[in-house]
């Protein structure tokens, strides 16, 4: 791995801000340090006052592998990651075949092995009948259980009431759910098919996807987290309402019921299926500015805990079907971070808040060992960041395999100069050099 030295980097960590030096070596941080030394590396980057932030940690993207490659696949979605400044992904079991035995799940873990340019791991899906699975789970070496209740298909929609029960009884680890009501979905679904038929506008999306949809399929989430003492992480929140199950409080480790708020649901509201269409049909739906403004503020106010992407790349081609054909999800991760910093440039959000709510609280959250802070004997994972970095979102500096973002156009005024995992440089000025990536193990939960 060799040594490497980070000289005149301003740093954002733990609710400050500093100017320091690190110094790097076998994949850990092993100095920190504000006035100079005489430390030799085998490489010195100098900073000169860009932003040293800990790694970003996703703790939801779909990187379509194994059976899903057309769309994405390892190899090049964690090298989006690494572009974004995202060192480690917490990934879901909706491929094909789908994670949801300890021995698929393993396969999983194998690819990534051999292919992530970051860190990984593996959520095992959740299933009616796979309660025995479920309980084989080893916390300190998966990240969590997967629960679809609601937007899947197959097996992966859990939607007895009593394989929920067992689900949450007897779960080993952090269950995370996608909380969607299915019958009030196809109620929707089958309503406003009758009345616009196969052409139906976009922006009817969050109406069929609706709040009502959400709220019903988050409380019983929270509900069954209540009965059994359960420790629940509800994904990609989308309404205002949502934010009376879940308790503000800084400090993630002390709470039960956790929450996460996706990008997409902090940048887009109802107003941009006009112009945007399939490009941002999300599952859940993308709703109204009020309902995106209350998100902000439960962000800022500790309700949520965590940002996250939910990347799920589709096909260009796949995108441009009609509403009931064109799938949900869209690539993100190649952009979450520089996204983020665009909210903090419009005075939305500080440095410190974005550094919590990205990479310390998932790290808490999730218990995962040694990263997420800029900690003497931690690991190496950085992202270094220039602020004023004028650039723009085009085709030709996609990482994404299937070559397309919602942000296309979009001027960004922060850059990522260089990620940083387990100690080496994985990407640098545009382009990625290495890969680096690990299996993330995790305290006793």
């Amino acid at each position: 791995m060799g040594s490497l030295l980070i000289k005149n980097a301003l740093i954002v960590n733990e609710g400050r801000q500093y100017k320091a030096d690190i110094f790097i070596n076998d994949g850990y941080i092993q100095k920190i340090y504000s006035a100079p030394e005489n430390e030799k590396a085998d490489r010195t980057i100098l900073a000169n006052n860009k932003l040293l932030l800990p790694g970003i940690i996703d703790d939801q993207v779909h990187f379509r592998e194994p059976g899903l490659t057309h769309k994405g696949d390892i190899a090049s979605e964690s090298a989006a990651a690494a572009a974004g400044g995202v060192t480690s992904y917490l990934e879901m079991p909706n491929t094909s075949p789908q994670a949801v035995t300890h021995d698929e799940l393993e396969k999983k873990f194998d690819l990534a092995e051999k292919k992530s340019v970051v860190n990984y791991s593996f959520y095992l899906g959740a299933t009616n009948d796979n309660i025995e699975e479920i309980k084989k789970t080893d916390p300190e070496k998966v990240c969590g259980i997967k629960v679809f209740m609601g937007s899947s298909t197959g097996n992966m929609l859990v939607d007895k009431p009593a394989s929920l029960q067992k689900i949450f009884a007897e779960s080993p680890t952090i269950i995370a759910t996608h909380c969607e009501d299915e019958s009030i979905i196809r109620d929707n679904t089958a309503r406003f098919k009758d009345k616009y038929g196969e052409n139906m506008p976009f922006s009817f999306h969050p109406q069929i996807r609706s709040e009502e949809a959400c709220y019903k399929s988050s409380a019983l989430a929270a509900e069954l987290a209540d009965r059994y003492n359960s420790r629940l992480h509800i994904l990609h929140l989308s309404t205002g309402r949502e934010l009376a199950l879940l308790t503000a409080n800084p400090n993630v480790r002390e709470k039960k019921i956790t929450g996460e708020v996706c990008v997409h649901h902090l940048w887009f509201s109802d107003t941009d299926y006009a112009s945007m269409g399939a490009a941002i049909k999300w599952n859940p739906a993308i709703k109204t500015e009020s309902d995106k403004q209350a998100l902000l503020a439960g962000l800022l106010n500790d309700k949520i805990d965590v940002v996250a992407t939910d990347h799920a790349p589709h096909t260009i081609d796949e995108k441009a079907r009609d509403y009931f054909n064109a799938p949900s999800g869209g690539p993100l991760v190649q952009h979450s971070l520089v996204a983020m910093l665009e909210l903090h440039h419009r005075g939305l959000i500080s440095l410190e808040t974005i550094v919590k709510k990205m990479c310390h609280a998932p790290a808490d959250l999730f218990r995962i060992k040694d990263r997420g802070y800029i900690r003497q004997g931690y690991k190496a994972d950085l992202v270094l960041v220039d602020i004023n970095s004028p650039w723009k979102v085009d085709k030709s500096n996609l990482l994404y395999k299937c070559k397309w973002s919602p942000f296309e156009g979009m001027v960004f005024n922060s850059k990522v100069s260089a990620t940083i995992v387990n100690g080496q440089i994985v990407y640098e000025n545009g382009e990625v050099k290495i890969k680096a990536g690990e299996r993330l193990s995790f305290e006793h939960r």
